[in-house]
Formats: structure tokens, C-alpha cells, sequence
């Protein structure tokens, strides 16, 4: 879960505002990557890729974290 502040300058900085579900995003980061054929790199370096690709992993873990916050609130785990 990422909380956003503007820093003054128009810079963004994303933080955790839950610090112990980071894990649990990193696991999900790694699940996405795979389901979609994405290779995460190493180094954390994103700059080789392309929009699709970042933009597919982005758009597949909001769907996903979605999908589980839906079931939390039915009732279903």
C-alpha cells in the first residue's frame, strides 16, 4: 500500500504506509511478472523496458490487489 506526498519541488515520492506488506507486494510484483512474461530485473532497474511492459505489470497488480480487496470485503478469503 503506497501513500503519495508532493515534496515542494513537484517531485513525487511513493511510501509504504503499510511498511509490513511490502513483502507481500514484493510476492505479488514476482507472481504478475511471471503470469505475464516479464522479467524483473536484478538490479531494480526499469529503464530497458518498455511503457507496455511496466504499464502491463502495474495495471495487472492494481487488478489483482483490487481482486482480493473485493473478496476481503464479501466476506471471502
Amino acid at each position: 500500500m503506497y501513500g503519495s506526498q508532493n515534496q515542494g519541488s513537484g517531485s513525487r515520492s511513493n511510501n509504504l504506509v503499510v511498511p509490513q506488506a511490502t513483502a507481500a507486494l514484493q510476492q505479488l510484483k514476482m507472481e504478475a511478472a511471471q503470469e505475464l512474461g516479464v522479467t524483473i530485473p536484478q538490479d531494480g532497474y526499469y529503464g530497458n523496458y518498455t511503457s507496455r511492459e511496466t504499464g502491463s505489470l502495474g495495471g495487472y497488480i492494481t487488478k489483482r490487489l483490487v481482486q482480493i480487496a473485493e473478496q476481503q470485503l464479501s466476506g471471502r478469503s
